[in-house]
């Protein structure tokens, strides 16, 4: 009897492959039909596994890959690894943990929450990636906000990266505060990103009332994480940035002076 076709309608693409590679396999080590049936449905879900974490990784529309492995925990002396543990496993989502990563740029606060939310992927969670900017910005000019607001609903883990590196618009507070709200009521994490301190988000959205109420919401089960020193992207380049800015410019010999302002 030819296996493949039933195979195939089955959708059994893995077990599809390796069955002619396995049976030999097989008889060499006397497998029982058990073992034998074992090995190959255990194959096919790995495969099924991997390419659904593929797909959800590919959808989450993450900038680049990154995962918590990856992240340099030695050139962040104020940062352990075991402060992320609460948020690294299934109870980010089924505790509900959100997270608002603040400090300077190229301190890794984007590294770590995609870090997160690929950990969330590979826990069986649906993940997704926007900037501030782009989120408020697709939810203002939307003709129906209902419709517009799924794809930020939906998912399990939400990051919103960038939040205060650029200036809003009136009505940011407002269409940010129904996302943040609308996940809070649902029990969905929601992974911030920030160079602003938190007192100051009032002034970026322009609505300190909103602004109090969405860091109300994120922190209720949440978390709040300084992060400080230098930049990992400038950490192999000797720079004085001080120094530059005050040193005075060389003169050109005979040219006069500028005038003192």
């Amino acid at each position: 009897m030819n296996l493949d076709p039933m195979l195939k309608r089955l959708g059994l693409s893995t077990i599809l492959r390796i069955l002619p590679e396995l049976i030999p396999v097989a008889e060499k080590e006397a497998w029982s039909y058990q073992q034998f049936l074992e090995r190959l449905i255990s194959e096919e879900l790995a495969h099924r596994s991997e390419r659904r974490t593929q797909t959800l990784i590919t959808r989450a529309k993450f900038p680049f890959n990154a995962t918590i492995e990856s992240f340099d925990f030695t050139f962040r002396s104020d940062l352990k690894l075991q402060m992320l543990g609460r948020f690294l496993g299934p109870e980010l989502v089924s505790e509900h943990r959100s997270l608002i990563l603040e400090g300077p740029p190229g301190t890794g606060k984007t590294h770590l929450c995609i870090a997160i939310a690929y950990k969330a992927i590979q826990n069986g969670f649906v993940a997704r990636f926007t900037t501030a900017a782009a989120l408020i910005n697709d939810l203002r000019v939307a003709h129906d906000l209902t419709l517009a607001l799924k794809p930020y609903l939906l998912p399990h883990v939400l990051i919103i990266d960038e939040m205060g590196y650029l200036g809003y618009g009136p009505g940011a507070a407002d269409v940010l505060f129904q996302v943040i709200d609308g996940r809070y009521l649902k029990g969905k994490p929601t992974l911030f990103t920030t160079n602003k301190p938190l007192k100051h988000w009032g002034k970026v959205l322009q609505d300190e009332e909103l602004a109090h109420a969405i860091i109300d919401r994120t922190l209720h089960h949440g978390e709040h994480l300084r992060l400080s020193g230098p930049s990992f992207r400038l950490k192999d380049r000797d720079l004085n940035f001080e120094r530059s800015l005050d040193e005075p410019k060389t003169r050109v010999k005979g040219a006069p002076e500028t005038q003192k302002r």
